[in-house]
């Protein structure tokens, strides 16, 4: 696993520490001992502490594109990165690792925020697109990987874990107290909330975009049943029976 945090300063263009970064980034150590990077610009930062997976070498980030206005940060895996790189090099992308964090960027700059939906593996990542001046973030379908984010006043924050964010002096240590009586009820809290008030967590199979000083959400996967058709009981019972033998004895 792997560690990736960030801040988006909204509308305002005064600079983000390096150090305050760092300290987020060093905070996630734990899920990444392996490397260590940061990226920074006017309005944004970027940072991920690394467990080196695929391509050990070359597989640094955070990872940009050829031109240098796309950056990614990247935790997990993408199953299906080889099929993707045969399909994105017919379509004239090219390569400079063998990772597949690199994918993840191509397949954006292919098919924009609808690449997501291409992907399958575990991953949360985030993609800030400097050209558009929009932030990308992504869970897996299933939510195997964390993603956790705060707003507050023109900062957004982000991070694999919440003590990441709670580095922030923006981001308030205060119990979200309806999230607290649903854990006593339920024995969980239910997405987007966490125990902590104002902190939520990017929900399995969604995205997130800031653009234009606006947040979208979107559900890009989500479980589906098909239709079920409606049959005498008879039949349902005749069903079981057929797969579980041991029932047809009238044991």
């Amino acid at each position: 696993m792997c560690g990736i945090c960030g801040i988006y300063n909204i509308g305002s263009e005064e600079p983000i520490p390096q150090e305050l970064i760092a300290q987020m980034t060093s905070l996630l150590d734990h899920r990444g001992p392996d490397d260590r990077g940061i990226y920074l610009d006017r309005k944004t930062g970027l940072g991920i502490a690394r467990l080196s997976i695929i391509d050990l070498n070359g597989g640094h980030q955070p990872m940009s594109n050829e031109a240098g206005d796309t950056w990614l940060v990247f935790n997990g895996e993408i199953w299906n990165y080889k099929v993707l790189r045969q399909e994105l090099t017919k379509r004239g992308h090219h390569f400079r690792t063998n990772s597949d964090t690199e994918i993840i960027i191509h397949t954006y700059e292919e098919y924009g925020v609808d690449g997501v939906a291409h992907l399958h593996g575990m991953f949360a990542f985030a993609i800030w697109d400097s050209s558009r001046r929009r932030l990308l973030l992504a869970r897996d379908r299933i939510g195997k990987k964390p993603l956790y984010y705060a707003r507050v006043d023109n900062t957004f924050i982000f991070a694999s874990e919440i003590k990441s964010l709670l580095c922030h002096p923006k981001v308030k240590r205060q119990v979200d107290v309806q999230a607290l009586a649903d854990f006593l009820s339920v024995r969980y809290v239910p997405g987007p909330a966490t125990l902590f008030a104002n902190i939520y967590k990017v929900q399995p199979g969604h995205w997130l975009l800031y653009e234009d000083e606006t947040l979208r959400e979107e559900c890009y996967w989500d479980y589906t049943f098909g239709k079920t058709e409606h049959l005498p009981i008879e039949e349902y019972i005749k069903g079981v029976r057929q797969h579980v033998p041991v029932l047809s004895l009238g044991l």
